[in-house]
């Protein structure tokens, strides 16, 4: 009986350990398709961007295996408690993983609407905004497999930061568009951008959030409602 229990506890380990895989797999993927689209945008290679574009794919499939995964496991081993809350907080955060590979296959579509660039200066602030936001997610899916609490709560506190970039990429380009009305197109289209990458970071915050739950069994203190109502409209 004792030799059945340790075979079913070390298949279950197991198991969690290939859901894991599969969600820091899916999180490389959403990494490199906002990098690449921001080499994209600064290089002008339509065809780079395309190729992000078509990637996504690879994504939507990663996402419905691991959700596939993940409801195989609760009906077949009825985790309970830590181990319950692992495979939940997987099941959400590919999804929300997924979200974010659209983010990466949005910027890339953006590519050929912005021509000559390069002399609007905020898109420098853009790549290091990026550089921040894709940190972020790699270091708390990091946190996931690690079961790391803490590492997840430091996750959280860079959020702002990123903010902060956004808002000043905002004012300066709002700028831009009142001094130069030719400016317009393109810096509307580099606002969209920026949204994008402010939406990554608030992403990757939320799956800290997941992630403390399920090492913890504990929320997060709550952040203010400002913050959590702009991330329910996504």
């Amino acid at each position: 009986m004792q030799q059945s229990r340790e075979h079913t506890l070390k298949a279950f380990d197991e198991d969690l350990d290939q859901l894991r895989r599969l969600i820091i797999e899916m999180g490389g993927h959403a990494e490199r398709s906002i990098r690449e689209a921001m080499r994209c945008l600064i290089e002008q290679d339509l065809d780079g961007a395309a190729r992000v574009v078509d990637a996504d794919r690879m994504l939507d499939a990663l996402d419905l295996e691991t959700e596939n995964r993940a409801v195989e496991i609760i009906a077949l081993r009825a985790p309970m408690a830590g181990d319950l809350r692992d495979v939940v907080a997987a099941l959400k955060i590919s999804a929300v993983v997924e979200r974010i590979g659209d983010y990466g296959k949005n910027i890339a579509r953006r590519v050929p609407l912005l021509e000559d660039v390069g002399d609007i200066e905020p898109v420098s602030v853009l790549v290091e905004m990026a550089r921040m936001a894709t940190n972020m997610v790699h270091d708390v899916l990091l946190a996931f497999v690690e079961r790391d609490a803490a590492g997840a709560q430091e996750v959280c506190r860079r959020d702002q930061a990123v903010d902060d970039f956004y808002d000043s990429v905002f004012r300066t380009l709002l700028t831009f568009m009142m001094e130069n009305p030719q400016n317009i197109g393109h810096c509307a289209h580099l606002l969209f951008v920026a949204k994008n990458l402010e939406r990554v970071g608030d992403h990757a915050t939320n799956i800290a959030e997941m992630v403390f739950y399920a090492a913890t069994g504990e929320r997060l203190v709550e952040q203010p409602p400002k913050r959590r109502k702009e991330r329910r409209r996504s």
